[in-house]
């Protein structure tokens, strides 16, 4: 009888290894980043408290630590770290798409339309602010919004949402790029109510004339929403698709050191996450792979309460800093994640794992 079982408990044993192992070399025909801009570790353990200990990135068991400096700074700005994360490529503070010689880089996002794959862009700032721009547009100057916007026009991107309707409307130039657009086959939408009643095509979602206002300001759950929309429409694509989500105004709050603000838009950070990982667990074809460019604030936490959510916090700087930052990862290929490697590495492995050269 002994025997019997430890003989079942070895058979299960070895079904369940190589169940993990076919899981693990399973190609993902979807991969969606999603970047915390300017969150750190203190930044998630912060949303972890105030969610009363119930944080839906914990729903990842793949976990690296990621270096952030730029080509020419200790210290990266959004532009870098997006250009690093996006094309593999370190370049200076300030640059978009560009090494330090102001030569363009593929980005993922473009690597990715080139095999077939839909793609898209959501963000909780300017649509063509430095982190969404790094991966469709090529420019030494990242606040060159008008220039920025002009390079949506040379991708066949699928689906973008966030703010900035002006870059693309009142122009210096007084070009009308949302008459482009519409020849481009983009169904243009200024409100949530709008996108949520597309449901297939091409979607350009520009939701406010400047960037979106902070959570507590009235953009309620747009990042949610947006991602939502932007997933069901990729999702008809039968190659897969590559989707860049980012949580802007964690950023913004770090560099204001306001506590609330920052634990706010980390929270409703990790909602989305929440909801991304329901789809991609449903899906099983889907990698997730959660970080952030840099840490903003020097953040710490001075005291807290798991069963009340409260947390005081405390900052050391109302700038970026040079500290690691985390990546999370979910689904197949997220072994490939874990250890601490530069931020180059992440597209390296998003290569490796969509299996392109």
């Amino acid at each position: 009888m002994k025997k019997l079982i430890y003989l079942l408990i070895l058979a299960f044993s070895l079904s369940s290894c190589v169940q993990q192992a076919d899981y693990q070399q399973k190609k993902p025909k979807n991969i969606i980043l999603m970047i915390g801009d300017g969150m750190g570790l203190t930044h998630v353990h912060a949303a972890l408290t105030a969610k009363k200990n119930n944080l839906n990135i914990a729903r990842c068991r793949y976990i690296g630590l990621v270096k952030t400096h730029s080509s020419d700074n200790y210290i990266t700005d959004s532009g870098a770290s997006g250009t690093a994360i996006a094309t593999g490529v370190k370049t200076k503070n300030g640059a978009i798409g560009v090494d330090t010689s102001g030569v363009a880089h593929q980005s993922i996002l473009e690597i990715a339309e080139e095999h077939g794959k839909a793609t898209g862009l959501v963000a909780t700032a300017f649509i063509t602010h430095a982190t969404p721009a790094a991966f469709i547009a090529h420019n030494p100057d990242r606040h060159d919004y008008e220039n920025i916007a002009l390079d949506f026009l040379k991708t066949d991107i699928d689906v973008f949402i966030g703010g900035g309707k002006n870059h693309f409307m009142v122009r210096s130039d007084s070009l009308n790029l949302i008459d482009s657009l519409s020849i481009r086959n983009y169904q243009i939408v200024y409100d949530l109510i709008s996108l949520e009643n597309i449901n297939s095509g091409k979607i350009a979602g520009l939701l406010y004339e400047e960037h979106p206002p902070p959570l507590s300001q009235g953009r309620a759950d747009m990042l949610e929403k947006a991602s939502l929309k932007a997933i069901e429409i990729l999702n008809h694509d039968e190659d897969g698709f590559f989707l860049m989500i980012e949580g802007s105004q964690i950023d913004w709050a770090g560099h204001d050191n306001d506590t609330d603000y920052l634990i706010e838009e980390t929270v409703e950070f990790d909602n989305t996450v929440g909801k991304v990982l329901d789809f991609a667990e449903k899906n099983g074809e889907t990698l997730v792979i959660i970080t952030a460019d840099h840490e903003t604030g020097g953040f710490s936490i001075i005291d807290g309460n798991y069963e009340t959510g409260e947390v005081i916090g405390g900052f050391s700087s109302p700038n970026h800093t040079g500290i690691m930052v985390p990546l999370y990862a979910y689904g197949p290929g997220a072994e490939e994640f874990i250890g601490i490697y530069e931020n180059t590495e992440i597209f390296d492995k998003m290569l490796k794992a969509f299996k392109f050269k």
